[in-house]
């Protein structure tokens, strides 16, 4: 076994431990929440198993695994149990994940069955192999070199070698085929360029750790690639595979979180100006919610809007709507823009016959329009040029009593 370390750190180790907790921190949330969906389970499973796989690989790790046992090198066996046991893990999840669970036909459930029984079958070859093997120095380190000429655990390196390999390639293979495909999610396609990179990276840790090995069959030494080239690669392979089980989950996540502020930030004008109607705002709770905050700000504008109602001007609106065509403006900025001016029309009027002591009109236009667009309303707020020069056309073709058309 090899390692690559700094200042007596094991970051080629420690530092994909680490993203890979991270990661099933990230994803245990909605593991616990829908934990009767298999494949969530599978997922959280395959990251605790790659985060133990790097556990037991440092060096200090395999010294204390060798001593609890009593038995020089024994930790051998185990990583490489570990790595075969997340290889075959993977072939199974993405077999499962690419053609849904529900999926029982006779090829995938062979496929399936192949895969088990491959590997454990590698599993139990390697307990065996080593137990006939001689290995009696203790190889933190180097072992795959060191006894790469050893009978027996010769061929179980080269098996989890070949194991490893195998899996990297046909999961590598199966997720390009899967990416390749149309109608997917942004941050799933990603996620999935992730895990593919992620898996064909490891081929590079197959390729040095296999030459470093035939090397020393032909009777030369390029130690280097198993013990400072390999495990780095390996590192990167993990952490890019970290990154693909969880960016869709984070990606969507934050993309929705961002809506969510977006449309409040951009209701912000309308709700400023809505205030200034109703003369109340909306109660600031600091552990609220996003989506609630959002939902508050909207219902406060609609309510607002809805008392607002029965002091638009139709007439106002269509001149607006007929001005703001005539400027150029397309239809939805032009219904936006017609819509600010008739607000603006409303609260006017509302302050003038409060001032008179008129009681307004008891009816109120249909304002679903409105009430749907507020969002866009609200941002051509921010566009007082434009408004203005909506105004003064509307009210140049009022004066004129003909179309501005």
């Amino acid at each position: 076994m090899s390692t690559f370390s700094l200042d007596g750190l094991y970051i080629a180790f420690w530092v994909p431990a680490l993203v890979l907790t991270a990661a099933l921190v990230i994803k245990l949330p909605s593991i616990v929440k829908l934990w009767k969906d298999p494949l969530l389970r599978s997922v959280g499973g395959l990251l605790v198993l790659a985060c133990a796989i790097f556990v037991f690989a440092a060096p200090p790790t395999i010294a204390w695994t060798n001593r609890a046992f009593g038995v020089p090198n024994i930790s051998a066996p185990l990583v490489y149990s570990l790595l075969t046991t997340y290889c075959g893990s993977c072939l199974l999840l993405v077999a499962a994940w690419r053609n849904g669970i529900s999926d029982r036909s006779a090829v995938t459930r062979r496929a399936m069955r192949g895969v088990l029984l491959a590997y454990s079958g590698v599993i139990v070859a390697m307990w065996v192999l080593f137990a006939l093997a001689d290995v009696h120095e203790e190889r933190l380190r180097d072992l795959d070199t060191y006894y790469a000429n050893t009978a027996f655990i010769r061929e179980m390196i080269v098996l989890y070698l070949l194991a490893h390999a195998v899996a990297g390639l046909i999961t590598a293979k199966l997720i390009w085929n899967w990416v390749r495909t149309g109608g997917l999610d942004a941050w799933l396609r990603a996620g999935l360029t992730c895990l593919g990179v992620g898996n064909a990276t490891n081929l590079i840790f197959d390729s040095a750790k296999l030459s470093a090995v035939a090397a020393r069959w032909n009777g030369h030494d390029l130690d280097w690639l198993s013990t400072e080239l390999a495990p780095p690669v390996a590192s990167v392979a993990a952490i890019l595979i970290a990154v693909g089980f969880v960016l869709p989950h984070v990606g969507q996540y934050l993309y929705r979180r961002s809506r969510i502020w977006l449309s409040h930030w951009h209701l912000r004008p309308l709700y400023g100006l809505m205030r200034t109607v109703s003369g109340d705002r909306v109660p600031f709770r600091l552990r609220s919610a996003a989506e609630l905050r959002l939902t508050r700000r909207e219902t406060f504008i609609r309510d607002a809007l809805l008392r607002l109602g029965r002091y638009v001007d139709e007439d106002l609106a269509l001149r607006a709507y007929d001005a703001a065509r005539h400027l150029g403006y397309e239809s939805g900025g032009a219904t936006s823009l017609a819509h600010v001016v008739t607000i603006h029309g409303a609260i006017e009027t509302r302050r003038r016959l409060r001032e008179e002591g008129t009681p307004g009109p008891s009816d109120s236009p249909d304002m679903e329009d409105l009430l749907e667009g507020i969002e866009d309303v609200s941002r051509a707020l921010r566009h007082t040029e434009d408004i203005r020069a909506v105004r003064e056309r509307a009210a140049a073709a009022a004066a004129e009593k003909v179309p501005p058309i």
